[in-house]
């Protein structure tokens, strides 16, 4: 990002939550200039973890004992949502729901584009000319019919992951490479670049192999979701 000279760093959450270094993750974030950052669900997974759930997830409670009360509170603190000058909101999912796809259907098992007016009704009236939305992990452009720009830059770290919420399905970005964004206002809207960054993936899918995650393993290294 420094490379490309950008002036805002915007963090759409889902931050710290896995087995890859979590606490070494903060400490980074910690040191570069981020503009706004925001939570995702997965963040309020840490945070709102109760005794019993850590004692029935020992990943969960690694997790959260390698980050620290300082980390943990740090996310605590994050806003569910953000405004850029007017011009963007930022959600994890959508703008009244962490958990909700804005922009994909998954009621088939894999995800689907919904139709514009579905959109609008899941923005809950946000007038932004300019929507950043993250959770599906997957990179994608979408212009509305109202002239509104809807962007998802994907996910740096976990290109793929299944789930069975709302219904059974994968979310797949096929490639391994970490993705964000890059966004600039234009005389017709914004314009978005994606960048796609090789990196070694292989010892990252050998750190969650040897943390007991066999199926982040092979998400990290394919950006699929293995078969079965």
């Amino acid at each position: 990002m420094r490379k490309q000279g950008v002036d805002a760093i915007w963090n759409l959450g889902d931050i710290l939550h896995g087995v890859l270094r979590p606490r070494a993750t903060y400490e980074l974030l910690r040191e570069t200039t981020v503009t706004l950052t925001i939570r995702g669900n997965q963040d309020r997974d840490l945070y709102e973890a109760t005794d019993d759930q850590r004692r029935a997830d020992p990943k969960l409670d690694w997790m959260i004992r390698d980050l620290g009360t300082e980390a943990i509170e740090w996310l605590r603190g994050l806003p569910a949502t953000a405004v850029w000058k007017d011009e963007a909101l930022l959600c994890h999912g959508s703008p009244t729901d962490d958990l909700c796809y804005l922009l994909e259907d998954v009621a088939s098992g894999h995800p689907v584009v919904r139709h514009d007016a579905e959109i609008v009704r899941l923005l809950a009236g946000a007038a932004q000319p300019l929507i950043v939305c993250g959770h599906t992990h997957l990179p994608r452009l979408v212009r509305l019919a109202n002239g509104q720009t809807i962007v998802n830059p994907g996910s740096v770290g976990l290109p793929a992951y299944s789930d069975d919420a709302p219904v059974a399905h994968a979310m797949e970005a096929y490639s391994p490479h970490a993705s964000y964004a890059i966004l600039e206002g234009a005389a017709n809207g914004w314009d978005a670049t994606f960048r796609k960054i090789p990196y070694d993936t292989r010892e990252a899918s050998r750190t969650a192999a040897k943390m007991g995650r066999a199926d982040w393993a092979f998400q990290i290294a394919t950006g699929r979701v293995a078969p079965g």
